[in-house]
């Protein structure tokens, strides 16, 4: 018998992946997995572009506001649940969708995660140190000399994931890249990717309607909410971090606009960046009216348990 299918739809924010892989899945009488770690939360609503009720009534979701801001969850939990949840999935379906915007997390599931070397004690107290010192930039600064490939791709906003990187530089000697692209965990599955790609100017005229609309909805409010949990990692988040600003005095809210939209065009851009240092993605140009299609599967009643 034939292995099951993992179909991986990708591409950056605003692409149109929600409606995409729910046109996938229909066709193929299927479910879908969530790879945008932003949607995991359940107070995270507008800021995070979650499928809406009548998506979610769609085709079944899994990984969709499943836990807290206040909940500890990283990318090794979550390709373990993941690992968990396709066994069982796919002993009811042939394919199965997994969307998202975040390479990492769909790394995690597609490759596996490496295994990252120990850090000592005093190489921690080195990076907070550098953290205290000179704020978020010496992070950026040093990041960028020790390992520009990953600055190409990091949220280089996210002060945690810069020192992450850096302690592993520091204990290492070795760039926290050749960490991250060494393993590539063997899966009983096939995997199929596919990525959207718009021209740029589309892309950021789509990010810019995406971020009025989100206003629209309430995005502020749905902020001012989960101001006193600000300091969470959840909330070191495009969308939010720019209207805490607000909130604090710092900015004005159309200083706080623009910055969303010029931050989430910046992280549009690294999410592309990411795409494409992996050659297994078939990439489709929606605006060319390409669309996905499937001659490797075909749609199949739900297997045999």
């Amino acid at each position: 018998m034939s292995k099951p299918t993992l179909i991986v739809i990708a591409g950056p924010t605003a692409s149109g992946k929600t409606a995409t892989a729910i046109e996938v899945a229909k066709s193929l009488n299927t479910v879908i997995i969530n790879a945008d770690s932003r949607q995991f939360y359940k107070e995270m609503s507008i800021g995070t572009a979650v499928p809406t009720p009548k998506e979610l009534q769609e085709v079944k979701h899994y990984f969709v506001q499943h836990i807290s801001i206040l909940d500890n969850y990283d990318v090794a939990a979550y390709e373990k649940d993941v690992m968990i949840l396709l066994r069982k999935l796919f002993m009811k379906h042939d394919q199965v969708v997994l969307t998202g915007g975040s390479g990492l997390f769909i790394d995690a599931v597609c490759k596996g995660i490496d295994a990252m070397p120990d850090i000592d004690k005093a190489v921690r107290q080195k990076v907070e140190q550098l953290y205290r010192d000179g704020g978020l930039t010496a992070l950026q600064q040093e990041v960028q000399r020790l390992d520009p490939e990953y600055w190409a791709i990091v949220d280089w906003k996210n002060p945690r994931r810069l020192q992450r990187a850096l302690e592993v530089c520091y204990q290492t000697g070795k760039t926290f890249t050749s960490f991250r692209t060494s393993t590539s965990a063997k899966r009983d599955f096939d995997i199929v990717k596919y990525a959207l790609l718009w021209d740029k100017q589309q892309l950021y005229n789509r990010i810019n309607l995406r971020v009025e609309q989100m206003l629209s909805q309430g995005l502020v409010e749905e902020a001012r909410r989960l101001y006193p949990y600000r300091r969470r990692n959840a909330l070191n988040t495009v969308g939010y971090k720019e209207l805490f600003e607000y909130f604090d005095g710092n900015i004005n809210l159309m200083e706080a606009i623009e910055q969303i939209k010029l931050n989430t065009r910046h992280y549009a851009k690294r999410q592309m960046t990411w795409l494409r240092r992996d050659q297994e993605y078939n990439w489709i140009n929606p605006s060319m009216g390409e669309r996905i299609t499937f001659p490797m599967v075909k749609p199949s009643a739900e297997r045999q348990s």
